[in-house]
């Protein structure tokens, strides 16, 4: 064990953490079996805005991160599925899955051999985020009009107790809010003294948790728009939950926060409606902007639109978002955080991706993989993004999958836009971080972006002695770019559509790694620019508007 790596790790932590761990790994609340409190009377219907994939081939045989696996001897718990694999298995989504109604007879069939096959409080299924996750499926799933049988109803509420006693709160951040939310849809659906308990812990740990996890700008702490987009869907479903049960419920204090966090998340949208990859981030996780959009206006709750100015700045988080003629360019001047939750941050500090004409361009590279291994560590590494790699080294030590030590602390220099500059509007954008400070030269790392409608010009300095630094620009799987000493261009179906010259240092390419999904990996192209030796690298792009 590296112990002045972990001892990096630990020093950003509260206390509250570390001592709440040890406390978790020791402490086993007692099963408790007694009877399940009566049902509360709802006065209205789930109503179910349906946008997830149904997960579920057959009975027993399910499709999770781009992975088929079939249940087998009442095993839900094989060690040989990757560990989300498994939670995804214990979630329950495909209750309330695009088509679920023709599914009807394999859900209760499903609940059934889950109550059968997973004792309480034994193996991944009772961890307390995939209880969570499941433990509001099955409310929903009921308030669509499938009432629980009476051993699902006992089934569901020994969940809810044991998870009472099983709360993150030493992981904290998007995990507590998880459980709380299912405390609340819990304390609701049941009614009692018992009852009430859940729901008052619930919306407690929600009205601290929300204060502390939503920044002023609208951002989900955590700093990743997947994230984001659970957080918000979870929001919304809290809001639902209240039109349903005539408990009185904060509701005002939760719609008071959603226009903002909508509003980040399409800041944060690539023109094709989807989100962009900042951290941990994957397609098909989370509800697209559009969807919760949509579900917003069903709640009534009212969402106002997002001008696309020349550029946006999301100050609280350090995100950028620029939209010059045909270019929409997304800019990282982020820090790794919280600190003391950069469970799912990236080595990934003053990083960019550009959509050109609707489409995706200059991608990072996205997450395929959760865990403990080297792919996870590569994905989260620096080399895996449009920024500057020097000599090797990630700009924030991300290890054992969810683990950060040192990290890279970003300053936004300089912010310009001049409005028909020379005919041409141009926005220019500086920052700089210190995440190199630590070698042996004491680098720091310069990047300014210079976009105007026609063009990027991106510029990489190194102040400081360093052997080598490496400008790398990952193109999404839909382009090839050709290079020819240092003028290029970037194709599509032999069709040029941008034009490289490399102003300064050496560019070269390699093959890489594209992961929109969970599960996917395709090949494609990254341009790498090698810093000359008074560590400077220099790219522009050109295109026609």
């Amino acid at each position: 064990m590296n112990i002045l790596r972990l001892l990096r790790t630990l020093r950003y932590l509260r206390p509250a953490q570390i001592y709440g761990r040890i406390w978790f790994r020791l402490y086993r609340p007692r099963i408790d079996t007694s009877p399940h409190p009566q049902l509360r009377s709802p006065i209205g219907a789930w109503a179910p805005v349906y946008w997830r994939r149904s997960s579920m081939i057959s009975p027993g045989k399910f499709t999770f991160l781009n992975v088929t696996h079939e249940i087998q001897d009442a095993d839900w718990d094989q060690p040989s599925w990757p560990k989300l694999w498994r939670y995804n298995l214990h979630y329950f989504d495909d209750l309330n899955a695009v088509g679920s109604n023709e599914r009807k007879a394999w859900h209760q069939l499903t609940l059934e051999n889950w109550i059968q096959d997973n004792p309480p409080g034994q193996g991944t299924g009772w961890e307390p985020y995939p209880t969570s996750l499941r433990i509001v499926n099955w409310i929903k799933w009921s308030l669509i009009g499938n009432p629980l049988s009476f051993q699902q109803r006992q089934s569901l509420a020994i969940q809810v107790r044991w998870l009472h006693g099983r709360l993150e709160r030493h992981i904290l951040g998007n995990h507590l809010l998880a459980n709380a939310k299912a405390l609340v849809f819990a304390g609701v659906f049941f009614e009692g003294e018992e009852a009430q308990h859940w729901l008052n812990t619930g919306l407690r740990i929600l009205g601290e948790q929300l204060d502390e996890q939503i920044l002023a700008d609208g951002g989900h702490f955590e700093l990743s728009p997947m994230y984001q987009s659970i957080v918000i869907e979870d929001l919304l479903d809290l809001v639902h939950l209240s039109s349903i049960y005539e408990e009185d419920l904060p509701v005002n204090n939760w719609v008071a926060l959603l226009p903002k966090m909508i509003g980040w998340l399409r800041v944060m949208t690539h023109p094709d409606g989807r989100i962009s990859f900042f951290n941990d981030a994957a397609l098909k996780v989370a509800a697209d902007i559009a969807v919760l959009e949509k579900y917003a206006a069903s709640l009534n709750i009212k969402i106002v639109p997002t001008a696309m100015a020349p550029y946006l700045l999301l100050k609280d988080s350090g995100y950028l978002r620029s939209t010059l003629g045909p270019a929409v360019m997304l800019v990282d001047i982020a820090p790794v955080g919280p600190s003391y939750l950069p469970a799912h941050g990236h080595a990934d500090t003053l990083s960019f991706e550009l959509s050109l004409f609707g489409r995706r361009l200059l991608v990072n590279s996205g997450t395929s993989c959760y865990g403990i291994g080297s792919e996870r560590e590569r994905q989260r590494g620096t080399a895996a993004h449009n920024t500057l790699l020097v000599d090797n080294s990630d700009s924030s030590e991300v290890w054992a999958g969810f683990r950060v030590g040192r990290r890279a602390e970003p300053k936004l220099l300089e912010l310009a836009y001049v409005p028909n500059s020379q005919s041409v509007d141009a926005l220019t954008v500086r920052g700089s971080h210190n995440g190199y400070m630590y070698l042996s030269g004491q680098p720091e790392h310069q990047r300014s972006w210079q976009l105007s409608a026609s063009d990027l010009l991106i510029s990489d300095t190194v102040h400081g002695d360093v052997d080598s630094a490496q400008a790398r620009y990952h193109l999404h799987p839909d382009w090839i770019v050709e290079m020819n000493g240092n003028l290029g261009v970037i194709k599509e179906c032999d069709q040029i559509v941008v034009e490289i010259e490399v102003l300064r240092g050496r560019p070269h390419l390699e093959s890489g790694l594209y992961h929109p999904e969970f599960g996917v990996s395709i090949p494609n192209q990254c341009l790498c620019v090698d810093a000359d030796n008074n560590g400077q690298a220099e790219i522009i792009f050109r295109w026609q508007s």
